[in-house]
């Protein structure tokens, strides 16, 4: 048999984050749980006045949908769509989403 390094114990000790990131890249879910985060973190990262005006939260082809009960929070969510953009690419990594669809 040859000593393969991948299906081996490592010698070293690495850390909880390191092992679950070498595991989600294994299993290629990283962007999934990416996606994941984001819809989980969505109250967090609009605040409270925009998150109890929202209905619904999902991502379809790297779009964000989010169903919002209000038109004016639409219109402001709207209208802040590029910072919202800016922010999830930063928290989040590029390529999570591209786009922002208020229904």
């Amino acid at each position: 048999m040859s000593n393969n390094s991948f299906f081996g114990r490592k010698k070293e000790a690495e850390t909880l984050e390191t092992a679950f990131n070498g595991l989600l890249k294994a299993y290629r879910l990283e962007g999934k749980f990416r996606e994941k985060s984001l819809i989980h973190d969505w109250p967090e990262l609009v605040g409270k006045t925009i998150a109890d005006r929202t209905s619904s939260v999902f991502i379809r082809d790297q779009k964000l949908m989010v169903k919002i009960t209000s038109g004016p929070v639409k219109k402001e969510l709207m209208m802040n769509r590029g910072n919202l953009l800016k922010l999830i690419e930063e928290k989040y990594g590029a390529g999570v989403v591209i786009d922002l669809v208020c229904l």
